[in-house]
């Protein structure tokens, strides 16, 4: 009823890197983690810093990233969450997709940003469009897990919706700059406490390109407990399983849902939430 989760805060962005993914996986591995979290498009550069486009960022499904990925998890023998600029192979529409592969290599779930900042340091609309299917449960990893890339766990009805059906952990990669760890640490401590599941954030780890990208890695239970929070470049927490079932039965964990009135409400504000 544990399962020990690997939130490695490292980035592999060249061909030399990359062998240091296996080497991460491998330790991770050993120290008895069944499932390993990466930082957001861990093995690109930070492109949104700019934005200008450059022609290798994106790739079409099962590219040269997704196959890295698939290839350390399968060697290592550990499922791994991890995601790259996905370029759809009819219509060239470019999306931030995290991609989860079980131990076997295999992609078993995938996800897509919907939420994409537009400032300084971070220009992502002019790198990727915003999702366009709501939030799922991925299964066939060592228990159910939902995906929120960064900016998505500020809108928290994506972490309701997720525990709904059914996510024991909420995994969120990030692109944050240090100095606003704190903003986000209470965003995600809510939403664990909200939504009655494990959360755990992992950000890529330095500046790049002018941009100071940072923070500690995070990971936080259901009754707001802190598991980890430091900039090691990995830490290992466990999810108890049955902690998650105690906490659904008591207040707030019990409130019902009221998915019918709530979708009833959201049909009637505009898509810019005005």
């Amino acid at each position: 009823m544990q399962v020990n989760v690997a939130l490695i805060r490292m980035v592999f962005p060249d061909r030399d890197a990359v062998a240091g993914l296996r080497d991460a996986l491998q330790q991770a591995h050993s120290q008895g983690a069944q499932l390993a979290v990466l930082p957001e498009i861990p093995l690109n550069v930070w492109a949104p810093a700019s934005k200008v486009r450059q022609d290798d960022e994106a790739e079409p499904p099962a590219g040269p990233r997704h196959r890295v990925m698939s290839e350390a998890a399968r060697d290592v023998g550990i499922a791994l969450i991890g995601g790259a600029i996905i370029r759809h192979p009819k219509t060239g529409r470019c999306h931030n997709t995290a991609l989860a592969f079980d131990s076997s290599g295999e992609l078993i779930g995938s996800y897509r940003k919907l939420h994409l900042p537009e400032e300084e340091g971070f220009w992502e609309t002019s790198h990727y469009e915003p999702g366009d299917e709501p939030p799922s449960v991925i299964h066939g990893l060592p228990l159910p897990v939902g995906i929120q890339i960064c900016s998505d766990v500020n809108r928290p009805e994506g972490s309701h919706v997720l525990a709904a059906l059914g996510a024991e952990l909420i995994v969120c990669p990030r692109a944050t700059e240090a100095a606003t760890f704190a903003r986000w640490k209470t965003v995600l401590t809510a939403n664990a406490i909200t939504s009655c599941t494990y959360v755990v954030s992992v950000p890529r780890p330095q500046p790049e390109f002018g941009v100071p990208l940072g923070g500690p890695s995070f990971a936080v239970s259901p009754t707001g407990e802190v598991l980890a929070e430091g900039t090691e470049s990995m830490m290992l927490v466990t999810v108890d399983r049955t902690l998650l079932e105690a906490v659904r039965r008591r207040y707030p964990g019990y409130l019902p849902v009221r998915a019918d009135l709530y979708a009833k409400a959201w049909t009637s504000a505009t898509s810019d939430g005005t």
